[in-house]
């Protein structure tokens, strides 16, 4: 049973995560403090600055060498488990469809561990809670949220497809009532069909590229590899880099929330 004292600890830990969002969502639909352009200010800013500082710092204090494998484990088959239903679900189901897997896994198995987990499972379990977190957090970047990048990407080359293969019926039936050539639409729509058809190294290519864009996963690597030879040879991180990067990643949770909130309002 859980005691009064557990659930004040947890009413203690999200409340000011939820104050930061009201106080976003405020700005924009009560106090009209911002406007679009000033959202996307701020989102970038959240972005390409402040959670990656947030990130490195949670995986450079990860030890690579101690983690809890079993809680890793199971956290893998869980999310596999989790997959496979939903892709049987997509394709052998009349209501199924690829857009709410991606959708569903992303929801069900992909959360924000950091920003909510921790203060979260650190209310509860004290510092093991918040230790487990981290370390699922830290394999979500580096191989989940690249697999769901490839799924969106698929998704969205699946979609450009389906728009072409419409456009080429349109074309084609429009070149019968106009008498043109059948055998020269044919040929010109197969090209054009080939040429657009989701594969493998074109997508992967788009997926690496965009992950070579995006700052938190050169937070999560440097991170994971600051923590590795950090445990290893059994050296600090000096003062003054701590220093600098703890002043931008104590905002994490409070920016995140914040921006959160001003989405809620502009979307």
């Amino acid at each position: 049973m859980v005691a009064w004292e557990d659930i004040y600890k947890i009413v203690v830990a999200m409340v000011p995560f939820y104050a930061a969002l009201a106080l976003g969502y405020g700005s924009i639909r009560w106090w009209h403090m911002f406007k679009p352009d000033h959202c996307d200010a701020i989102n970038c800013f959240n972005c390409y600055f402040i959670m990656p500082f947030f990130t490195f710092e949670f995986a450079a204090h990860v030890n690579p060498y101690k983690m809890n494998y079993l809680f890793l484990a199971a956290d893998v088959i869980a999310k596999v488990v989790i997959g496979i239903g939903l892709a049987l679900c997509a394709n052998l189901s009349s209501k199924g469809k690829y857009d709410w897997s991606v959708t569903c896994f992303s929801l069900s198995s992909l959360n924000n561990t950091l920003v909510i987990g921790v203060p979260l499972l650190k209310a509860v379990y004290d510092q093991m809670g918040a230790d487990l977190v981290i370390q699922s957090s830290v394999i979500q970047s580096l191989f989940w949220s690249p697999a769901l990048l490839f799924m969106l990407e698929f998704r969205r080359t699946r979609c450009e497809t389906s728009v072409i293969s419409t456009n080429d019926r349109q074309v084609n039936l429009s070149s019968i009532e106009t008498g043109r050539n059948d055998h020269d639409t044919v040929a010109e729509n197969t090209n054009s069909t080939v040429s657009k058809r989701p594969s493998f190294l074109p997508l992967m290519k788009t997926v690496w590229s965009k992950l070579a864009k995006n700052p938190n996963s050169y937070a999560c690597f440097l991170g994971i590899i600051w923590a590795l030879l950090a445990n290893r040879w059994h050296f600090q991180m000096p003062s003054i880099l701590e220093g600098s990067i703890l002043i931008m990643s104590r905002a994490g949770g409070a920016v995140a929330m914040f921006s959160l909130g001003m989405y809620n309002v502009c979307i």
